[in-house]
């Protein structure tokens, strides 16, 4: 019940922060905000009005809104109207509510350096310093041994009883010298020791075939807390990665659908959350923090989607209007949206039916 409230704690303040977004855009270009609301209608009260703006608190707890003057669907025109604003002015206040999300990211992903998450280190004399096996190549003697992305490497040692220093490049050195030996690798894997015996090979890392490996990959890494600069400068680099790898999922998604060959089950909905959500909070604050961080980042790229009802359908309407040097019908536009809203809800179903499957299984 704890993690469900935290779940959509986390989603109405990442919704907020969007349509805040919006609403500063707005401010700042002259056109009229009507109301900026906390949650869905109907209303529950009324913080006040300020500016021309009522500011509002409602009873459907799942994110909030802003309600323009002359916005989609409203025929009134003329000063501080959104339909009457230069085309430029419409676009750019749309974009802010997906810049919203990504500084609302960074802003995450730097309390959670400074809280404290896993990330790699270049030293292995950092505080904590751990020794993560990153990738395992499919086929490899890592792969056959049982190693996986996760496990943290403790000791590696030849039949000599000769022990290897625990960094990436010594044993990579320490490896390649051995090809054909056994070796022995210690690993400890949900707090569970393990360890295995396994023969580097060549042939095993297509780029270096006649170098012998056995086909992981090593980083350290440690929990630590990081001073508040270098978290922030962490926490660029982590939502520009994050970004990137949501937008080429997503592209891999739409191509896998358009081909009629998409996998919906690697999509999380609400319940999926709630999951991930519970098992962030137990690893402490700085993992939820990074996961609010991550889903800030998936509003921000779903809502550059040219599907009417986002925002990047609606910047889509609006260039097509620049094009067009005139406004756009608005029964096509409502009807656009229509079919735009079910297509969302649709997929929501289906992702939904999956984290219940999911859970079933």
């Amino acid at each position: 019940m704890l993690t469900a409230l935290l779940v959509i704690a986390i989603l109405m303040l990442l919704i907020v922060v969007h349509e805040f977004g919006h609403f500063i855009a707005a401010k700042l270009f002259g056109v009229k905000v009507d109301e900026f609301g906390i949650g869905y209608p109907p209303r529950a009260f009324l913080f006040g009005k300020f500016g021309g703006t009522e500011y509002t608190f409602n009873w459907i707890p799942f994110g909030g809104f802003v309600r323009l003057f002359g916005d989609e669907g409203e025929a009134r025109l003329g000063r501080g109207s959104f339909a009457d604003a230069p085309r430029y002015k419409q676009a750019l206040i749309l974009v802010a509510g997906v810049l919203g999300n990504i500084i609302a990211a960074w802003i995450l992903f730097t309390g959670a350096y400074a809280s404290g998450i896993l990330h790699v280190v270049d030293a292995p004399s950092v505080l904590g310093v751990r020794l993560m096996v990153t990738d395992v190549v499919t086929g490899s003697p890592a792969d056959a041994a049982g190693i996986v992305a996760g496990d943290v490497v403790t000791d590696v040692s030849d039949s000599k009883g000769i022990h290897a220093t625990l960094s990436p490049d010594n044993i990579s050195q320490y490896v390649s010298t051995r090809g054909g030996k056994d070796i022995s690798i210690t690993y400890v894997r949900t707090q569970a020791t393990s360890t295995v015996t396994l023969r580097p090979a060549h042939a095993v890392i297509a780029q270096e075939a006649g170098r012998p490996a056995i086909g992981i990959g090593l980083a350290l890494v440690t929990s630590e807390p990081v001073a508040l600069s270098q978290a922030m400068r962490d926490a660029f680099v982590s939502t520009y990665n994050t970004f990137r790898l949501v937008c080429k999922g997503l592209f891999a998604l739409i191509s896998d659908s358009l081909r009629g060959t998409a996998d919906l089950q690697s999509v999380t909905g609400p319940i999926g959350l709630v999951t991930a959500v519970g098992a962030a909070s137990q690893n402490g604050i700085g993992y939820v923090l990074s996961l609010a961080a991550f889903i800030s980042v998936n509003l921000a790229v779903i809502n550059l989607i040219p599907i009417p009802a986002l925002d990047g359908g609606r910047l889509v309407v609006v260039a097509i209007e620049a094009v067009m040097r005139r406004s756009a019908p608005r029964l096509a536009v409502q009807l656009l949206n229509t079919v735009g809203i079910a297509l969302i809800i649709l997929l929501m179903i289906t992702v939904t039916y999956n984290d219940i499957a999911r859970l079933i299984a």
